[in-house]
C-alpha cells in the first residue's frame, strides 16, 4: 500500500472546516501505542472505507503536522516519535496569555465548592495544546493576581441539583430563609422592591429559570408558583431542596440580562429612579474608571468632583454603594432616597458617637 498522498491542492471546504475527529481522534490512539497499523484494518475497526482512512491520515499529517510515516515493506503507519496529545487546537501568545490569566483567576475560588469543578473543566479544555505551546510567560504571569472580597459559600451539591433543574426545566421546591431570620419562611429575596408582611411557609416552590453569580454570590432567579412572579434567591439562605419531576417551559422572552438590567447589583424593582450622586475630588477618578450600570453618566465637575448619573428600579442597594464611599458621596437626588441616607447617617452618629 502506497503511502497516503501529499496533495498541495486545498482539501475541500467541507473537510477543513469540519474535520472527523471522531475518526482520527481512534486513529491517533492506536498509533500512540505503538501500534503499526494498515488501512484495511484501521478501516474494518472504525467501521469506514480504506479511502476514508487514507483521507483521514492525510489530514492528520498534512494538517495537523503529527509525525505519521509510512512503512512500505509491512505496509503499516506508525509515529515517527512519542505524541501526547492529539492537537485538535491551535493557539496564538496572546491566547494562550489569556488562558493562563483565566486559571490565575480560579484561584480566588480556591477553598469554594466551585474550584474543583472549575480547575476539572479549565484541565479539559487546556490538555490539548500541551504539545502545541512553546511559549511559556512565567515571569510576566507572576505579576497577574485576582482577589475577591466576599465570595460565594454554597453548598456544591444543591448547586449541581438546581444546576440540572435549570437546564432540564424542572420545577423545585425549597425551604428559604429571609436575611436575618433564623427560621425559613415563605419569602423570597424580593426582585420587585415590595414590601409589607409575608405570609409564613417553610416551602417554596419554584420553576428555576436561571443561575447568576452576582456580586461573588451565587442566585436562582425562578417563577414562584404561589406568587405567580418572577422571585430572586441566595443561594446560601436555600435548604432542604427537591426536584418536583414536573418539568416546564422557560418563557421565550426570559432574559437574565433584561430581568436585571435596572438593577445596580441584584435587586431590581418595578419603579423608575433617576439617581444622582456626587463624589468627592478623592476619589472621582477611581468612580471614572469602572462601568456601574449600563445607564451611567458621568459629568466631571470643575472643582473636580464628578457627578453619577443611574437610572434604576430600586433603591435598596444605591444606600449600601453610596455608604461604601462614607464622606466621599453625597446623594443628590431623587429626595426620597436623600431622606434615608439622613436618617441613617443619624443613626451611625448615635452608634459613633
Amino acid at each position: 500500500m502506497p503511502p497516503a498522498p501529499r496533495s498541495t491542492a486545498a482539501p475541500a471546504a467541507s473537510q477543513l472546516s469540519r474535520p472527523p475527529l471522531e475518526r482520527m481522534l481512534k486513529i491517533h490512539a492506536q498509533l500512540r501505542r505503538g501500534a503499526r497499523v494498515n488501512g484495511t484494518q484501521l478501516a474494518e475497526q472504525i467501521e469506514v472505507s480504506r479511502k476514508t482512512i487514507v483521507r483521514d491520515i492525510a489530514f492528520m499529517r498534512d494538517r495537523l503536522d503529527l509525525p505519521i510515516a509510512f512503512d512500505p515493506q509491512l505496509n503499516t503507519y506508525r509515529y515517527t516519535h512519542q505524541v501526547e496529545a492529539f492537537p485538535t487546537v491551535n493557539v496564538t501568545e496572546g491566547e494562550l496569555l489569556a488562558l493562563l490569566v483565566a486559571q490565575r483567576a480560579l484561584e480566588q475560588y480556591r477553598g469554594t465548592p466551585f474550584h474543583r469543578q472549575l480547575s476539572i473543566a479549565f484541565e479539559k479544555l487546556t490538555s490539548n495544546l500541551r504539545d502545541q505551546i512553546s511559549f511559556s510567560p512565567s515571569e510576566e504571569f507572576h505579576a497577574v493576581s485576582f482577589k475577591n472580597i466576599g465570595t460565594s459559600k454554597t453548598d456544591l451539591t444543591l448547586f449541581n441539583a438546581l444546576s440540572t433543574a435549570v437546564q432540564q426545566q424542572e420545577e423545585v421546591q425549597f425551604e428559604y430563609r429571609k436575611p436575618g431570620s433564623a427560621a425559613t419562611t415563605h419569602s423570597a429575596e424580593p426582585s420587585s422592591g415590595e414590601k409589607g408582611a409575608e405570609p409564613a411557609s417553610l416551602v417554596r416552590h419554584v420553576r428555576p429559570y436561571h443561575l447568576a453569580n452576582r456580586e461573588n454570590l451565587w442566585y436562582l432567579i425562578g417563577y414562584d408558583l404561589d406568587r405567580q412572579a418572577l422571585r430572586t434567591f441566595a443561594l446560601p439562605r436555600i435548604s432542604a431542596l427537591k426536584r418536583a419531576r414536573r418539568h416546564f417551559e422557560r418563557p421565550a422572552d426570559f432574559s437574565p440580562e433584561q430581568f436585571f438590567a435596572n438593577a445596580l447589583g441584584v435587586l431590581g424593582g418595578a419603579g423608575d429612579w433617576q439617581v444622582r450622586i456626587r463624589f468627592s475630588a478623592t476619589v472621582a477618578e477611581r468612580v471614572s474608571e469602572r462601568e456601574w450600570h449600563d445607564s451611567q453618566e458621568l459629568r466631571a465637575l470643575p472643582d473636580g468632583t464628578l457627578e453619577l448619573s443611574l437610572r434604576l428600579g430600586a433603591l435598596e442597594e444605591v444606600e449600601q454603594w453610596v455608604l461604601s464611599w462614607g464622606a466621599h458621596a453625597e446623594v443628590l437626588g431623587p429626595p426620597e432616597l436623600r431622606t434615608k441616607m439622613q436618617a441613617t447617617a443619624k443613626k451611625l452618629v448615635a452608634i459613633y458617637k
